[in-house]
């Protein structure tokens, strides 16, 4: 119930242009209903819920209305956020002087995940009659009994091991204790703090992160031997952890270990400064609210080219071995080189353009191959959506409309095209110098990345954000929907593997940086298992996540499961098969088999509130023993439980899944 006699709790008027009052005169049922008065064209009836609605269940909203002769159309919406885009409009004109039904379904409206705001908005431009509304509702509907299909000869793809890394920049033991613990294969050296770094002095530039402050990244005495990053080398090749090395395109590098960007005493007073530690470092900004410029990149950096970072990779080759031989094997080109001109307005005020960003690649990339030929590079390690498609140049410019430096270049999105750039230089040249599309991707919906777990609409809307790696018809739940391109639609992975297979075949895909929040919370361990299983089924070759969580938060175990679910090695297989669920919004699935032994396992992720029951069945695929599980649920956050073994009736066994849980289950045999 939404409205009878009264608003539910949990519902708020948020109407604008319209008036309302109670009229026990005219009623459809029980002792009143709402008379609306719309004062304006465009006005709306609006009404929030708080929480959100998950709309797992419901089919529809129905309502009676009652019209009034000059009754005008009206529009049914709702908004899955505060401030989200308004979906699809549903519309109706009331019958004068009669009471109506009327009945909208969800389908008609987008089939929303969620409902934080309903709208009923006057739809002729003009102020109209009053009409009265009454019982006002969500109605449920039967949903089909949950079934579970895994076919162990369909869809067979390798799942890389590389898609379950993290970031990081320390080498304590701590660190090393975690990394095994979860049974991490790789580890990037990343952020924004590395585009500045100078190898032989470990001194690097925090950016507007931290007052654009250059300094020491450790307390290393002999350098540049016991560096920062060496000491993360040393300590990956030690735990057979891979490393991806961020290098430095940007043409700077910090200088010291002691200077700022924007000094006080040099360029005026500033409307903040490191107050505590360093006083006389701004951040860039004038009183006025104007930001500083004409400042001397020399202040805090040395100018370098490609000869830096090849003398770095030739050093790193002396020390730890070539690529090919256990050395450093992947290396990103930079961190987020389309957002320089905000990050390190310093020494890179002016953003790049399109032909900038790629003669930067030719000659970085070309220079990492020079100094190790077995090497692999990373790019372009843009920061997310906005400029997949656009240049940093036209994004620091706002010019969204007619963006200057995309129409010149036939106005093809920044990633194709860059894309088929390399593709002309290896044509050009003979030599591949970008193996990994690398794309940084960060979930728009309001509360969901790098933010704690928040209110039950918000976890909601986590959960259902991680369609957006993948599914064809998942409108994203935020400003994308509305601000385009493709109106609304990620499919984050699919898109890359296109864009690949078009402009540049053989390239493999990384995400270096994402994030789903709430690592204290079961709500991010639920998601984050999910994004883990969604790279393997959609065939990602690399990914780490940012902000890695501590080892006994929630999200770490979402690593566990499929790392080390056992806590003796017990892996997620290694070739990812066809698991399919009836509601995969509600339970999802994912299969893979293990290559040594043949055994399959299937981890099932229950995102609801609810205890959900499901038959699970194994097509093609020859059971040779007892079924193995093991569950991470919001009922023990300490620890994986293991579970009693259970026998399988034929092709198939039927399990309860506990609300907010994962579970894995491991099933001996060989596909047939």
């Amino acid at each position: 119930m939404i409205y009878e006699d009264a608003l539910a709790g949990g519902w708020q008027d948020w109407s604008w242009n319209t008036t309302l009052s109670t009229d026990t005169a005219n009623k459809a049922t029980g002792a009143s209903s709402l008379a609306v008065t719309h004062t304006a064209g465009w006005a709306g009836l609006s009404l929030r819920a708080s929480p959100a609605i998950n709309t797992a269940g419901y089919s529809s909203i129905r309502f009676s209305v009652y019209g009034r002769a000059n009754s005008g159309a009206l529009a049914v919406s709702i908004q899955t956020t505060d401030s989200g885009p308004v979906s699809n409009q549903f519309v109706l004109t009331p019958t004068p002087n009669a009471w109506k039904v009327i009945n909208v379904p969800l389908s008609a409206l987008g089939n929303p995940g969620q409902i934080a705001r309903l709208n009923i908005m006057e739809w002729t431009g003009a102020a109209q009659p009053t009409y009265n509304l009454d019982t006002l509702r969500l109605i449920g509907q039967t949903l089909p009994a949950l079934s579970l299909t895994v076919d162990a000869t369909a869809a067979r793809k390798p799942i890389s091991p590389l898609i379950y890394g993290i970031n990081g920049t320390s080498a304590t033991t701590a660190d090393a204790a975690f990394m095994k613990s979860l049974g991490l294969p790789v580890r990037r050296w990343g952020g924004n703090n590395t585009s500045r770094y100078n190898w032989q002095l470990d001194a690097s530039n925090t950016g507007f992160d931290w007052y654009f402050e250059n300094v020491r990244m450790s307390n290393a005495v002999s350098l540049p031997a016991d560096s920062a990053a060496n000491r993360v080398i040393a300590q990956n090749r030690a735990g057979g952890v891979a490393t991806v090395l961020t290098v430095p395109l940007i043409g700077y590098v910090a200088k010291n270990a002691t200077s700022c960007g924007f000094s006080i005493a040099r360029y005026g007073p500033q409307t903040d400064s490191d107050w505590q530690w360093r006083p006389n470092c701004g951040n860039g900004v004038k009183t006025g609210g104007s930001l500083v410029t004409g400042n001397n990149p020399a202040d805090t950096s040395l100018a370098v080219g490609p000869r830096f970072v090849q003398t770095w990779v030739a050093a790193l080759v002396s020390r730890y071995g070539s690529a090919a031989n256990s050395g450093v094997r992947y290396y990103n080109l930079d961190n987020e080189p389309d957002i320089w001109w905000e990050t390190h307005r310093d020494v890179a005020p002016l953003a790049l353009k399109y032909d900038q960003l790629r003669d930067r690649t030719y000659q970085y990339a070309a220079a990492i191959k020079a100094g190790d030929p077995a090497a692999q590079t990373l790019g372009p390690v843009v920061m997310g959506w906005t400029y997949y498609w656009h240049s940093p140049y036209d994004g620091q410019r706002q010019d969204w409309q007619t963006p200057d430096d995309r129409n010149a270049h036939g106005g093809t999105p920044l990633v194709p095209w860059y894309l088929q750039q390399m593709r002309a230089y290896e044509q050009a040249h003979g030599k591949r110098i970008l193996d990994f599309l690398d794309l940084h991707y960060y979930p728009a919906a309001p509360g969901v990345a790098l933010r704690p777990a928040g209110n039950a609409a918000t976890q909601t809307l986590r959960l259902n954000s991680t369609r957006s790696l993948w599914d064809p018809n998942y409108v994203d739940e935020s400003w994308i929907a509305s601000a385009g391109p493709e109106g609304g639609i990620i499919k984050l992975i699919p898109r890359m593997r296109d864009w690949v297979s078009a402009n540049y075949p053989g390239t493999k895909l990384a995400i270096t940086e994402y994030n789903w929040g709430a690592p204290e919370h079961i709500n991010g361990a639920l998601a984050q298992a999910d994004v883990l299983g969604i790279f393997g089924r959609e065939g990602l070759d690399l990914a780490t996540l940012w902000s890695p969580p501590q080892s006994t938060q929630p999200l770490a175990f979402a690593f566990r499961i499929y790392r080390n679910y056992n806590g003796s090695g017990g892996r997620f297989g290694e070739t990812s098969v066809s698991a399919v669920s009836s509601a995969q919004d509600r339970l999802a699935i994912y299969a893979a088999e293990e290559s040594a032994t043949g055994a399959l396992t299937l981890v099932v992720i229950n995102k609801t509130a609810d205890n959900l029951s499901a038959p699970l069945t194994l097509n093609h695929f020859t059971n040779r023993g007892l079924v193995q599980g093991w569950r991470y649920s919001a009922a023990r956050l300490t620890g994986i439980v293991r579970l009693p073994d259970q026998g399988i009736s034929g092709v198939t066994f039927t399990s309860t899944y506990p609300a907010n849980s994962i579970t894995l289950y491991r099933v001996p045999g060989r596909h047939l």
